[in-house]
């Protein structure tokens, strides 16, 4: 290892008297090994951390049903009534869930279409479920045989179409999510019965499919899933993340949660998602992301869904908020329907909080919290700060007299200047004994999801 890295290092020199730059950090790491205190050394890549906002897509076989939530399969085999009454009363006996797939059309599927809102919506990446629990995949994986679609269902490439349409069109990170046990497959379930000893699911399937989705698309993201009924020992985890980070062809930009099997949530991993909806609302010590969905019931679509089941914009705007001024990334689910579309309704909330962040992205793409993330005085006041050094102070309120009122946490003095983002103007403010007042102009409240407030020249 030694000798390698000193040959590496004499060919960046050379290339560095060159003027020509071929070595970058990643090709002089150490290489990984299957343990977690190696693995968990990796640093995160950076463009993730300055990403802060991604879309997750749930799409699949349970997009068919759109009842209930994507987890339709189990829930009626596990004789769930509604799901049961659903069966009885829309299909004849007999019917089996296979049987959905073929109604899985995508045909009004348009990948640039998509493509182009989730760029519209300021998210920097997007998770697309490649296998949910059910183990149909949207691409014609090998080792799925029957149970894809390109055999059964659109007979497409769905994650082809789309990975192509983001990158040729659009700046978005490509990433995926996978689960890694599926809830009926006899490979599974045989391992499952012999309480894990064996691991014939795992070699034969699931390893050499999670290398197939690595080496074809190249995703950024690897979102795992669907690993807690055993140990990260059957999973292979550790021995998988020691090839992805040391020899994929995604190895130096690659970002991975942390489900890896049972007791590995919030433990290891590029970031952590600790459970679904992780929203702690302080400061973390690690790198982490929160995802939730729009619809708050489900994160498949669901037909039968009531307006107030979805989260407002004004809601989606303060989630993001919160989650980036305590260090996390905020990824926003949308469920399509069986034939390929976006519902209007997800699209109208994508295109709202890229509406929102095209005049106040500055306090939230590559910002870091700030020695304080919460205003205590109002509450509702929410800091980040970035690389530059400026402070972004962002309310989710506007007070009832135009003037906020912020705590002493940092200090003013006659050059300091605030300037509410989407107004031309400095606005004033004054300094009293415990607290900032900032007079706010009545003519820039317009019924916006939040305001930012950008503070320079100031002192911690």
């Amino acid at each position: 290892m030694a000798l390698k890295l000193v040959f590496l290092c004499y060919i960046a020199l050379c290339a560095v008297a060159s003027g020509i730059h071929i070595i970058n950090a990643h090709d002089l790491q150490v290489k990984y090994e299957p343990n977690w205190n190696s693995l968990d050394s990796r640093p995160l890549p950076s463009w993730f951390d300055d990403a802060k906002f991604g879309i997750f897509i749930h799409w699949g076989v349970f997009s068919v049903p759109s009842f209930g939530s994507e987890w339709f399969w189990i829930n009626w085999k596990s004789l769930v009534p509604k799901y049961v009454q659903f069966m009885h009363k829309h299909f004849e006996p007999g019917f089996t869930y296979q049987e959905f797939a073929k109604d899985f059309t995508a045909e009004f599927y348009n990948a640039s279409q998509w493509a182009e809102i989730f760029e519209a919506s300021g998210a920097k990446y997007i998770v697309l479920t490649s296998k949910h629990h059910e183990g149909y995949t949207l691409w014609p994986s090998k080792y799925s045989f029957s149970w894809n679609s390109m055999d059964v269902g659109p007979h497409k490439d769905l994650i082809g179409e789309l990975a192509t349409a983001v990158r040729k069109n659009t700046k978005l990170r490509f990433g995926l999510y996978h689960s890694l046990f599926e809830w009926f497959n006899p490979l599974y379930l045989y391992d499952k019965k012999n309480n894990f000893t064996t691991n014939v699911f795992v070699k034969n399937k699931i390893i050499p499919e999670m290398k197939e989705l690595i080496e074809t698309y190249k995703p950024e993201v690897l979102w795992s899933d669907g690993d807690w009924e055993a140990s990260e020992n059957y999973w292979e985890s550790k021995e998988f993340l020691t090839w992805l980070y040391n020899d994929s062809p995604v190895k130096s930009t690659i970002v991975t949660n942390d489900r890896w099997g049972v007791n590995t949530s919030c433990k290891h991993g590029d970031f952590y998602n600790c459970q679904d909806r992780f929203s702690p609302g302080t400061l973390q010590k690690h790198k982490w992301e929160n995802a939730m969905t729009i619809d708050k019931q489900s994160w498949g679509f669901r037909r039968n869904a009531k307006l107030e089941d979805y989260f407002t914009l004004k809601d989606l705007v303060k989630e993001l908020v919160i989650t980036v001024s305590t260090g996390g990334n905020l990824l926003m689910n949308v469920g399509p329907t069986k034939d390929g579309m976006i519902p209007a309704i997800f699209e109208e909330r994508l295109r709202g909080v890229g509406q929102w962040l095209s005049v106040n992205g500055e306090a939230i793409y590559k910002t870091k919290p700030w020695k304080i993330q919460n205003d205590t005085l109002s509450g509702d006041v929410w800091y980040t700060q970035g690389a530059d050094g400026n402070l972004y102070a962002t309310t989710l309120s506007w007070p009832l007299d135009n003037t906020l009122k912020l705590s002493n946490a940092f200090k003013l003095t006659p050059e300091s200047k605030i300037l509410l983002l989407g107004n031309k103007e400095n606005i004033k403010w004054q300094v009293k004994s415990n607290h900032i007042e900032v007079f706010l102009p009545s003519t820039a409240h317009k019924g916006e999801p939040a305001w930012v407030l950008k503070i320079n020249h100031y002192q911690d």
